[in-house]
């Protein structure tokens, strides 16, 4: 296939792009490097069949030739990025969104939007389906991410049913690996990065909020099937196994061997309490379930930042 991945210089979209590549396909990746880092595909460049072009995905998308796939996964993605660049965030859920389907539907492709359990919002249900609503602030300072996402999944449905565009939604739960960022405000890179340097883990609350961390190479897998898929309705892809943010914080010393103390700061507003994704329509659809242990993905992504020097 020919394929387009939106946000292709960012932590997961680079990884797509690595998947895609290994699967024998062409890829054509986009991204105007606000919260993406050149960093993270670089090791592409001299690939014949991949092709990097530097584009703010808001504005009209030009591409010669056919196209079989475009992935959308252009989005500032962690708190920090949201709350700093919220009209960005609103304008790429939306503009962006509409810009990417637009291309889709000319060129007769299908079409894959990166969703997000924030669409959950703070949720009362739990744990979380695809068929729940969510409880979401629209008016808060996260609510900007939240909207987005939500927007973004409406307009997909709608070019699906108006259009009879081919389209996939991915609902993400909280991943991590290597490539992400150290300092934008997750909380894997900041824990494994406070616990190197030997500073104390700030934990936002009383630590016993929850949530469910799922390995790179594991949503990959998901996302990859859910493309290939014959499913429109979204899915959610993430690891069901749940941990306070407290015992998370523990494990993270336990793998660095760190000596760190814990700290706590206030909680953040309209921060969620619970999130644990139900997967059991990614099983039963795709064939689906993690893999990785929580273990093994944080020895590789400690890795990752001790050789980052941290």
């Amino acid at each position: 296939m020919r394929v387009m991945v939106t946000g292709a210089a960012g932590f997961l979209g680079s990884h797509l792009c690595d998947r895609l590549l290994a699967e024998g396909h062409e890829v054509i990746g986009l991204d105007n490097l606000v919260t993406g880092n050149i960093r993270n595909v670089e090791h592409l460049s001299g690939n014949p069949r991949y092709q990097f072009i530097k584009h703010d995905v808001t504005e009209y998308i030009f591409l010669s030739g056919p196209l079989d796939a475009l992935l959308h996964f252009a989005s500032p993605a962690s708190p920090i990025d949201y709350l700093e660049l919220p009209i960005q965030t609103l304008k790429v859920g939306a503009l962006g969104t509409h810009k990417a389907l637009g291309l889709a539907r000319e060129k007769g492709s299908r079409f894959l939007i990166a969703s997000s359990s924030e669409v959950y919002g703070d949720p009362l249900i739990h744990p979380q389906k695809e068929d729940y609503w969510g409880n979401v602030n629209p008016i808060g300072p996260r609510g900007v991410y939240d909207e987005a996402k939500r927007f973004g999944e409406a307009l997909t449905m709608a070019y699906h049913r108006s259009h009879g565009v081919d389209t996939k939604i991915v609902r993400i739960f909280n991943t991590f690996g290597p490539r992400m960022r150290a300092n934008d405000g997750r909380v894997v890179p900041a824990f494994i990065t406070q616990a190197l340097a030997g500073k104390p883990l700030t934990i936002f609350g009383d630590g016993t909020q929850t949530r469910s961390f799922c390995f790179v190479s594991d949503l990959i897998e998901g996302i990859y099937r859910l493309l290939l898929s014959d499913l429109s309705e979204p899915c959610n892809v993430g690891n069901p196994a749940e941990m306070t943010i407290q015992q998370f914080a523990e494990e993270v010393l336990r793998l660095t061997g760190s000596k760190s103390t814990l700290t706590y700061e206030p909680l953040p507003t309209d921060d969620p309490k619970v999130r644990q994704p139900d997967i059991s329509h990614a099983k039963e659809k795709l064939g689906w379930e993690p893999r990785v242990s929580l273990k093994e993905g944080l020895r590789q992504t400690i890795e990752f930042f001790r050789a980052a020097g941290y």
